[in-house]
């Protein structure tokens, strides 16, 4: 049974003259311009301060940092593996490590050395958090030697901090490589998300669905007979966008491939469910279409996709535990950009696999069968 109702949902779909044009024109054009034209505005960074010094002027340049309103303090330590394990789990977006004798320096020479370490897998946050820190440094050291009655013209110093900036997972700062996991993630939620919530809607329409509901077809069985071309049509469409970001932009997954196919499989499965879900509900193409795009909106602007997560406000941020997109999104990204192993991807895992189990229970007991 479920071979013929198979038959048929490639049949209908491979009939429609702009579908399988738009499985494989649609990636193709987004992946070649969106990650040339979009941007990112970046607040609320995450930092942890190593501190060998232990002085007044490096708690003083602490206290500055965390009163500027562009980061956010995290922790003090003294141990730098300790910070550095803080950005390998987000924790922490950027490190300032203020060395021993950082006050001395600082007075006897005007010169003192600070390294800075950023988490560079949002490029754009990364050159944005170290260009705010160092014009912070700059600050301080300026307001420092006012407070000593030193004129830097005068003397003929340069006041300033010797900063050295070292940019992990995303050496050149290159925002398209942020944002090209963030484009595959939307394509997968319009092609796998929006076409199923239009598919049982649009054989209402028709009257061709009530053929089937005389039948004595499981619901179960014609709703899964629904899904599964949505789940084919996912992988191919991420096999071309992972083509192509290695072939135009020369971003190859640092994690393994197919970690990234499961998390991909797991995702399809949920917004497909998701999708059957608003047809049941609506009785019009254009109530589906309607509440497809709320939703897609809320997907896109509340998930991650575009803007940090941190920068949301506290409310917000708790809203997004119930979004799926957010799992796949620090899924991909942590695999293609840091090189995750599947066990530190376990909670998303979890995540995805309850919306699967959620979406596809609700899909099935929403579908109404006439008798």
């Amino acid at each position: 049974m479920l071979k013929y109702l198979l038959e048929k949902e490639f049949k209908q779909f491979f009939r429609n003259p702009f579908l399988p044009k738009l499985v494989i024109v649609f990636p193709i054009m987004i992946m070649l311009v969106i990650p040339w034209v979009t941007t990112l505005d970046i607040k609320n960074i995450n930092i942890i301060v190593v501190d060998s010094d232990h002085s007044q002027l490096s708690e003083r340049l602490i206290r500055d940092i965390s009163m500027s309103g562009y980061f956010r303090l995290q922790e003090v330590t003294g141990d730098y593996n300790k910070a550095m394990t803080g950005i390998e789990y987000g924790i922490a977006d950027v490190i300032l490590e203020i060395p021993s004798n950082f006050e001395k320096e600082l007075t006897n020479t005007l010169t003192a050395p600070v390294q800075i370490s950023i988490n560079t897998v949002n490029g754009t946050k990364g050159s944005l958090g170290g260009s705010y820190l160092g014009q912070i440094l700059q600050s301080f050291s300026t307001e420092m030697l006012r407070s000593q009655s030193i004129e830097p013209v005068q003397q003929g110093f340069t006041p300033r901090l010797e900063m050295i900036i070292q940019n992990s997972y995303n050496p050149y700062l290159d925002y398209k490589i942020f944002m090209i996991p963030a484009l595959i993630v939307i394509l997968l939620i319009v092609l796998c998300g929006v076409l199923p919530a239009l598919n049982i809607v649009s054989e209402k329409e028709q009257g061709t669905i009530e053929q089937i509901n005389v039948t004595p077809i499981p619901k179960f069985l014609f709703i899964f007979a629904k899904l599964i071309p949505y789940w084919v049509m996912g992988m191919i469409v991420m096999s071309i966008c992972m083509f192509l970001a290695w072939l135009v932009y020369g971003l190859a997954p640092a994690g393994n491939i197919f970690v990234i196919y499961l998390f991909a499989l797991l995702f399809t499965f949920a917004v497909s469910g998701f999708g059957l879900v608003i047809s049941n509900y609506s009785s019009t193409m254009q109530q589906a279409l309607f509440v497809t795009f709320f939703f897609v909106m809320i997907f896109q602007l509340m998930s991650g996709l575009l803007t940090p997560l941190r920068s949301m406000p506290d409310w917000a941020q708790w809203i997004t535990v119930f979004i799926p997109p957010k799992y796949f999104i620090q899924a991909i990204r942590l695999l293609y950009l840091k090189g995750s192993n599947f066990s530190d991807l376990l909670p998303e895992f979890f995540a995805l696999l309850g919306f699967v189990c959620f979406f596809s229970v609700w899909a099935v007991l929403s579908y109404k069968k006439s008798k």
